[in-house]
């Protein structure tokens, strides 16, 4: 049985978990082990640092490099402090290691002119050191500032300038993803408003002549001003429609509703894409905004059938379950793989979803047993009389 006790570690042990991942995924983590790295190398040098200048000894030598490793937690922020104390270091202990992480950090976080200057400032230290404060031998001094200082600090910083375009490429990808994704809601919300107009439009124009009919038959009558009123009213919305959405987009194209299902059908069999369509008489009831929804999601269902599974079979059901409008597209895997990869913005899933969600609805698209399949469920709203019958006279 769970005791209180073992129930509180347990929740301890577990928020000790969470919190270590939460650190170890962080960028202040990955600071910290490079900084731990750089030390733990130039720990070897410390028998060698301790034997060549008498006032350190082993303890003090290891205190000064570990210093010098601690700047590099700031290198992301302070680049150039790292920088300094390795030219430090350089020119008072030869320590050549420190340099290489300091001018990495100086090419991946602050670019290439940045590294170039800092690059150039480090030869002329070094320089200086092994060439004017070494032993007499010259040549030795400069053999070794060539072989060994020379490509340690340009290799150095030409990897960190190579890490910051490489940043900078996914940065800009990044960018180009969400603006994409941007476009695509901005576009199908355009869509929609469309959409909206044509179909909303249409019933404050019948509201407006209807008004005006029932004005002219009541003249002389209590209910003469009220109809007149009525149908400014009417026509005051149409045009505050006309000028919210026609005015600002650049077209106006309407879109079908279930009607139309039958010629995208036939579209898609002419460029290779079967597609058997099954749609419930009750489902032609639905209220015409939701039919271009429908309309909507089985075209983008259909196109990427034809981008990727060019051939195969399309399924498309739309059928009512209660209150709910059902909508499924699916058809087979491909066998192999296309031999050119297709045109895609990769933005159709995503429209179709916010579509979808603005209608209060939820939308699933993915791989299953051997299909790909896309089930879109939205709210039937009212169901109107598919053929209405007519009122005997």
């Amino acid at each position: 049985m769970l005791t209180a006790a073992s129930y509180a570690r347990r929740r301890l042990a577990t928020a000790v978990r969470r919190r270590i991942r939460h650190w170890t995924a962080s960028a202040r983590a990955l600071d910290a082990v490079i900084a731990l790295s750089c030390f733990s190398l130039m720990l070897l040098d410390v028998p060698g640092l301790a034997a060549a200048d008498n006032r350190l000894t082993g303890l003090t030598a290891s205190l000064v490099l570990a210093a010098g490793a601690a700047t590099l937690v700031v290198r992301r922020r302070l680049p150039w402090l790292p920088y300094l104390v390795a030219l430090l270091l350089l020119s008072r202990l030869h320590e050549l290691t420190l340099i290489q992480f300091a001018l990495y950090s100086i090419g991946r976080y602050r670019g290439r002119a940045a590294a170039v200057l800092a690059t150039l400032g480090y030869l002329a230290v070094a320089y200086i050191c092994f060439s004017l404060f070494d032993p007499p031998d010259l040549q030795s001094s400069l053999s070794d500032f060539l072989s060994v200082v020379v490509p340690i600090g340009v290799l150095a910083s030409g990897v960190g300038v190579a890490a910051y375009r490489q940043d900078l490429v996914h940065e800009l990808a990044a960018q180009r993803a969400g603006t994409a994704a941007l476009q695509a809601v901005q576009a199908e919300r355009i869509s929609v408003a469309r959409d909206v107009h044509d179909l909303v439009g249409r019933e404050l124009t019948v509201l407006a002549v209807r008004a005006e009919v029932l004005s002219a038959r009541s003249r002389g009558t209590d209910r003469h001003k009220d109809f007149e009123e009525l149908a400014d009213t009417a026509r005051r919305a149409h045009l505050m429609l006309n000028d919210t959405i026609v005015h600002r987009a650049d077209e106006r194209t309407a879109t079908p509703g279930l009607e139309g299902l039958p010629a995208l059908a036939l579209e898609s069999e002419r460029m290779g894409s079967p597609v058997h369509l099954k749609i419930e008489t009750a489902a032609r009831g639905l209220s015409p905004l939701r039919q271009t929804a429908v309309y909507r999601v089985v075209q983008e269902c259909l196109t990427n059938a034809a981008k990727h599974a060019s051939g195969e079979l399309v399924t498309v059901t739309i059928a009512l379950t209660g209150d709910r409008l059902r909508v499924v597209a699916r058809n087979a895997l491909p066998a192999s793989e296309p031999l050119t990869e297709p045109v895609s913005s990769g933005t159709g899933t995503f429209s179709m979803r916010e579509r979808v969600s603005s209608m209060g609805g939820t939308l699933t698209a993915g791989a299953e047993s051997g299909a790909y399949q896309v089930i879109a469920l939205l709210p039937a709203g009212c169901i109107a009389d598919p053929a209405p019958r007519r009122a005997p006279r």
